[in-house]
């Protein structure tokens, strides 16, 4: 396997695992539209990923990874997590344009330089968007949180992550204060499905669910 098909191979696992995490499975409807490839591309791929026995692909329902995929997926989702933090934290990248940046270095990084990378951080354990750094074992720790859509009226809560990170809706996220660690509370929320209105730092700002569903929450009142 050359440098260059490894690469792609590392980035299709590392989105199966970021939509497995979201939704329990990884459509080839959402590879087409998040590698940005053809129909005929995802397909042949998938195949051959399933050849290498890293997915498992069941027709009309999606794919999955299997033990050894994860492995790979984790360690590529460490690296790229250790390079957001590498990038805001030291070089003071903006924390919106971290995540495109990242991808172009988490494939040429090694473990060696991975672990690193680490230790020169202070071992963090989230990147700068809350989402949690695998260890080098392949852990993922997650901390308790559940979506903003889903709290109720005047409940308060501090931002644990950011699931999606698009950075139009990082830039906007970040203009209304809406960060890992910043605390809100939810004011109104609208009937059929409507925006959630949510306190940040005195202001308020209309949310659609959608978006509100890419919050994850922890709850800090009784």
């Amino acid at each position: 396997m050359t440098t260059e098909v490894s690469n792609v191979v590392e980035e299709y696992l590392e989105i199966i695992y970021r939509l497995e995490e979201k939704s329990g499975v990884a459509r080839t409807s959402e590879l087409v539209k998040l590698l940005n490839v053809a129909p005929g591309t995802i397909t042949n791929t998938v195949e051959r990923l399933e050849e290498e026995t890293l997915i498992v692909h069941e027709p009309y329902r999606g794919v999955k990874l299997t033990e050894k995929g994860r492995r790979i997926a984790l360690r590529v989702v460490r690296k790229h997590r250790l390079s957001e933090r590498l990038l805001t934290d030291v070089l003071s990248v903006e924390w919106e344009k971290a995540h495109n940046a990242a991808c172009q270095l988490e494939h040429g990084i090694s473990e060696e330089i991975a672990k690193k990378i680490e230790k020169a951080l202070g071992h963090p354990k989230t990147c700068p968007h809350g989402n949690p750094i695998p260890t080098e074992r392949g852990s993922v720790i997650e901390e308790t949180s559940k979506p903003l859509a889903k709290f109720n009226l005047k409940e308060t809560g501090m931002i644990v992550k950011i699931t999606e990170e698009d950075p139009e809706l990082l830039t906007y996220l970040k203009t209304l204060g809406l960060k890992p660690e910043a605390y809100l509370e939810v004011v109104e929320k609208a009937p059929f499905s409507g925006p959630i209105t949510v306190r940040v730092d005195g202001k308020d700002h209309a949310l659609s669910r959608e978006i509100a569903a890419l919050i994850k929450i922890r709850k800090v009142n009784g």
